[in-house]
C-alpha cells in the first residue's frame, strides 16, 4: 500500500469531524474494513436543483454526488458516472462547474441527461411546441388506450413521429427538440394529472398493458383527455425554475458497458461517483418499456446486465474498477455507492472492497450515510421491519 497523501488524510479527518447535522461521526471496523458512519447528507434538509426532478428507477439523491464533488474536485475537472441512469452525477457536476462525463448501456439515459446539461430558452421551447402538427397524429398502438384518451394518444403519436424524423437517435439533435423529447419521456405515465396518462403507478415504474387494465377496472377509471403540449410546458417551467447550470466544460456522454469506455481518455477523470445495479432487485427493461417505445429504442437490443449471484456481481465490479484504474488520474478518487439489498443480509461493500484488491487503488474506508428519517438503529442491517434502502454505503478508493 502506498504512503497516504495529505489530501487523503485531510478527507478522513474532515469526515471524522463532520457535524453538519449535529451528530458525531463513528469509526468502526468490521472484518478488517473501516467504516465511517454519520448523517453526511440528508434529502430532508437540503433541496436539490430543480433540473434534477426527473423520475428514474433506483437513482440516488443529488446530495450524494454533491458531497463528494465539493470535497474532491475543482472547477473544470472531470466527474464520471459509468452507470449514469437519469444523469444525477453528470448534472450535478455541470451545476458545480465541472466537466460532466457519463455512460450507460441504455441509450435512454443520454436522452434524459443531455438536454438538462445545457437547457434551451423557455421561449424557444414554447415556440417549438406551437409548431408541432398535433392534429396530424394517428393511433399507432391500440393497446395503449388503457393509458390514454384517444385524442391524447393521437397527440403523443404525432409528437413521436415528429421527433423521430427531426431528432433521430445517434445524432446531435436540435437542443429544443432534444428537450421536448426528454420532458415527454417523463410525462408518459404517472399518478397525477400532470402526466399524459390516467392514474397509474409512479412514472419510474411503467406497468404493463395488462396491469394497467386491472388498475382501471379496480378504480373504475377511464383515461381523460390531457393537453400534451400544455403539460410539457408546465413541466419545463418547473425544471427551469432554478435556472440553467453554470458554465462548464463540454460534456462527454457514451452508450456502452460500464467496464469499457473508450471515449474517456486515460488519466482524464478526477472523480468517479457511481452506483451499479444491485444484483437482481431492479428490472430496468420492464420499467422503461413505454419510454423506449416513445423514443424509438428497441428495448430487446439493450443488453442490460442482471447479476443474480454475488460472484457474478463481484466480477462485474472488478472489471469496472480495472477500467477506472485506466481513466482516473493519480490522486483521484472513486466513490462507489452500493446501498443496502436483501434486507441488509448481503453487504455489497465487502464485495467491492475485495474486488479492488491488487489494483492501483488505496482502499480508504466505507462511508455510511445513515438516514435519521428512518427508524433504523442498526447500520449493519435493516432493523425497522421495512423494505428498501435505509442507508447509503459508499466505498471510497484513491488512485495511487
Amino acid at each position: 500500500m502506498s504512503v497516504r497523501s495529505i489530501e487523503t488524510i485531510r478527507l478522513e479527518d474532515e469526515l471524522r469531524a463532520f457535524d453538519a447535522f449535529g451528530a458525531k461521526t463513528q469509526r468502526v471496523e468490521q472484518d478488517g474494513v473501516p467504516y465511517l458512519v454519520n448523517e453526511f447528507w440528508t434529502a430532508g434538509q437540503r433541496q436539490a436543483h430543480s433540473l434534477h426532478e426527473i423520475s428514474y428507477r433506483a437513482c440516488f439523491k443529488p446530495q450524494l454526488p454533491e458531497f463528494f464533488i465539493s470535497r474532491l474536485t475543482r472547477a473544470g475537472e472531470a466527474v464520471y458516472d459509468p452507470f449514469m441512469g437519469r444523469g444525477t452525477t453528470p448534472l450535478q457536476a455541470a451545476l458545480q462547474g465541472r466537466q460532466p462525463v457519463g455512460n450507460d448501456i441504455n441509450p435512454l439515459a443520454v436522452l434524459l441527461v443531455r438536454p438538462r446539461l445545457s437547457p434551451p430558452p423557455l421561449a424557444a421551447i414554447e415556440t417549438r411546441l406551437s409548431e408541432i402538427p398535433w392534429e396530424s397524429g394517428e393511433i399507432e398502438r391500440d393497446d395503449l388506450l388503457v393509458f390514454y384518451h384517444p385524442d391524447t394518444l393521437r397527440r403523443i403519436c404525432a409528437l413521436r413521429r415528429y421527433l423521430l424524423a427531426r431528432a433521430p437517435l445517434g445524432d446531435e439533435p436540435d437542443p429544443v427538440d432534444d428537450w421536448i423529447r426528454m420532458v415527454a419521456i417523463n410525462r408518459l405515465t404517472g399518478h397525477s394529472p400532470g402526466f399524459f396518462s390516467v392514474y397509474s403507478l409512479p412514472p419510474n415504474q411503467a406497468v404493463s398493458v395488462e396491469a394497467q387494465a386491472k388498475i382501471n377496472a379496480k378504480r373504475g377509471q377511464v383515461p381523460p383527455f390531457r393537453d400534451v403540449a400544455k403539460l410539457i410546458l408546465k413541466k419545463t417551467r418547473a425544471l427551469l425554475a432554478d435556472g440553467a447550470p453554470q458554465l462548464h466544460p463540454r460534456p462527454l456522454l457514451g452508450t456502452g458497458e460500464a467496464w469499457s469506455a473508450p471515449f474517456v481518455a486515460d488519466a482524464s477523470v478526477r472523480l468517479v461517483v457511481t452506483s451499479p445495479p444491485f444484483l437482481d432487485v431492479v428490472h430496468y427493461a420492464s420499467d422503461n418499456w413505454l419510454r423506449s417505445w416513445f423514443a424509438g429504442i428497441d428495448a430487446r437490443r439493450v443488453k442490460i446486465s442482471a447479476h443474480r449471484s454475488e460472484a457474478d456481481w463481484a466480477a462485474m465490479v472488478r472489471a469496472c474498477l480495472e477500467e477506472f484504474a485506466r481513466i482516473v488520474r493519480a490522486g483521484g478518487h472513486v466513490a462507489f455507492e452500493v446501498g443496502e439489498v436483501r434486507g441488509g443480509r448481503v453487504l455489497l461493500e465487502r464485495l467491492v472492497w475485495r474486488a479492488a484488491e491488487g489494483l492501483p487503488f488505496e482502499r480508504l474506508f466505507v462511508l455510511v450515510n445513515r438516514q435519521q428519517f428512518t427508524k433504523t438503529s442498526n447500520c449493519w442491517g435493516v432493523g425497522n421491519n421495512e423494505k428498501g434502502t435505509n442507508s447509503n454505503r459508499v466505498v471510497m478508493l484513491r488512485r495511487e
